[in-house]
């Protein structure tokens, strides 16, 4: 398979300002964005946004004139208590049974039930991210409608007979709220992006007009009530599934394929050509993914640069990263950090800025270290600190290491890249099959952003652990052991296998050495000096702290769930 990070080619991409670049493939001249012109794909808001900024502002209004001004406050009170009543006068029989029947597609076992069925398809196409985003929504209205309802103690409207359940204080409205999560809920995790989803958030709207008008109508809700509670019940999972789950990250869709990448067609592929002629100074023709299911945390793509002059084209390697890129890193890394303590030996990522600023450090250091890595092309803005590129060499011809034959001077290769990397006091920490190439007998190495500077020697020999191991599954262990000694002594030896082993050895080496059926690990530790296991678990104030936050926030949760069900029975 043609995979990996690539080709070469073309000239230096360094210059005077405004040369013009000749040749067959070399760049072109570089053009600077002037201020105030908008980047090659501006961040819009949506009609969407500006309809929920406006409904926030709205009950943020209600919220302070019934709070905090006092008389007006009062007035309001009055005036909506008035209102209710006048309502409950023009009440028919006809229309009473018409709104109780409403108010009964809100009760609590139907939305229990919808909720319910939400999560049971969520669950089965496998959006994971949706369906946690989705149960933390519920919890956060559930928590801020009651707090505001504790704080507020609105008694309901007065001067009407109430003629549905009565659950408390009336402000903010709960029941809307409990609707609009719902509703929410269906729009942003069940339905794809377009048409269908458009259409269905002026349904939702409508739906909540109509529960609102029947919680005025029965008696339960000032206007006021209503409106808070269903901009509290909009705005907390809209805000949570456009901020956790963006549709260019993670779109709904029911077909095949990975979803947790961007899509690079479109409006975001003709930014990426322009970014890319502009701040590099490259035509770009195709933009096609690739090794897409080796990638979790950028969307890898190859990009086909025009050559100059009639010259043939070449193959770059580059990977987008995006602002979700960040927060998963974040997530991720505080995951690892309950499970393991300081397993990582690392921070996390504050902006996408920083995150793809760091691989390219690392290219630009590995490179200049003559490290067999791909050469860098540099960092492409497509739109300032949410989404960038960053290009490099494509190994055109280049094959997995799984794939490839693996003599003595490939295990030479690949021991001496981990002698190098301990000498300069770099550590790799992704040592796998799938980053490792090679290309006319020279082994290459790829995937450079977890790349990491004056690691710990736990680190370090856990790198040189995964590399005997990757080698092994090609060959066995008694011939990399072997060839190992003329790099690393017995006790560094024995050091790498008492620290590799668990989640400290890649997923796709694990895999690879459960369906290899030979137990390289068991077989690589007789060979070596007797050590005891170096331990994995580590203990910090942090980690502490991470678990006292998660224990709470499942008690929060539990004591919420308990609540909704006693209500249900």
């Amino acid at each position: 398979m043609d995979r990996g990070i690539g080709s070469s080619g073309g000239g230096s991409l360094t210059g005077p300002v405004g040369e013009q670049h000749g040749g067959a493939g070399q760049p072109r001249r570089r053009r600077r964005r002037p201020s105030g012109e908008p980047p090659p794909l501006p961040r819009q808001l949506g009609l969407s946004g500006k309809l929920l900024i406006g409904l926030t502002l709205l009950a943020l209004v209600a919220l302070v004139f019934i709070a905090l001004v006092g008389s007006a406050g009062a007035a309001l009170g009055r005036a909506e208590s008035d209102l209710v009543a006048a309502v409950g006068r023009l009440r028919t029989p006809w229309l009473t049974r018409a709104m109780r029947a409403v108010d009964a597609l809100a009760s609590p076992i139907v939305l229990f039930a919808t909720r319910l069925v939400i999560l049971a398809i969520l669950a089965a196409f496998r959006r994971w991210r949706h369906l946690f985003v989705f149960i933390g929504s519920i919890l956060a209205v559930e928590l801020i409608s009651y707090g505001i309802a504790s704080a507020m103690t609105r008694p309901r409207p007065f001067g009407v007979t109430t003629l549905a359940a009565w659950e408390g204080f009336s402000h903010p409205s709960r029941r809307i709220a409990d609707v609009a999560v719902t509703a929410v809920g269906v729009v942003y995790g069940l339905l794809p992006h377009g048409r269908s989803r458009d259409v269905a958030k002026f349904v939702t709207a409508g739906v909540l007009v109509v529960f609102g008008v029947a919680q005025i109508y029965l008696g339960v809700s000032h206007p006021t009530d209503v409106v808070v509670g269903a901009v509290i019940g909009v705005t907390i999972p809209l805000v949570a599934f456009r901020w956790f789950c963006p549709n260019d990250v993670f779109p709904v869709t029911y077909g095949r394929g990975k979803t947790a990448h961007l899509d690079v067609g479109g409006r975001r592929g003709d930014a990426i050509r322009r970014a890319v002629t502009e701040q590099l100074g490259l035509e770009v023709g195709e933009i096609a993914p690739v090794g897409l299911e080796g990638s979790g945390g950028s969307t890898p793509v190859r990009l086909t640069v025009e050559g100059n002059g009639g010259a043939a084209p070449r193959r770059l390697f580059a990977k987008v990263y995006a602002k979700n890129h960040v927060r998963a890193d974040r997530w991720y890394k505080l995951g690892r950090t309950i499970l393991y303590g300081g397993l990582e030996d690392e921070t996390t990522f504050r902006t996408v800025r920083r995150f793809v600023e760091y691989e390219d450090y690392t290219l630009r250091l590995m490179y200049q270290e003559g490290l067999p890595s791909p050469r860098p092309y540099g960092v492409v803005e497509i739109t300032p600190e949410r989404e960038y590129m960053i290009a490099m060499e494509f190994f055109d011809g280049a094959v997995e290491l799984g794939q490839a034959e693996v003599d003595d001077a490939i295990i030479d290769q690949g021991l001496g890249m981990i002698r190098r990397f301990w000498d300069l006091g770099l550590a790799h920490r992704d040592v796998k099959p799938s980053n490792l190439m090679v290309r006319d007998g020279r082994l290459l190495l790829v995937d450079v952003f977890f790349v990491q500077i004056r690691p710990s020697p736990w680190r370090q020999a856990v790198d040189l652990g995964n590399m005997m191991l990757t080698l092994a599954l090609q060959t066995d262990a008694e011939r990399v052991y072997g060839r190992a000694r003329a790099f690393f002594t017995e006790d560094e030896l024995a050091e790498a296998f008492a620290a590799t082993r668990g989640v400290a050895i890649p997923t796709q080496v694990r895999n690879e050495l459960r369906a290899d059926g030979r137990d390289l690990l068991s077989r690589f530790r007789s060979l070596a000096p007797e050590r005891a296991p170096i331990a994995i678990q580590r203990w910090s104030l942090r980690r502490v702290g991470a678990i006292a936050g998660l224990a709470v926030l499942t008690l929060l949760g539990l004591g919420i769930v308990m609540q909704n069900w006693e209500a249900l029975t």
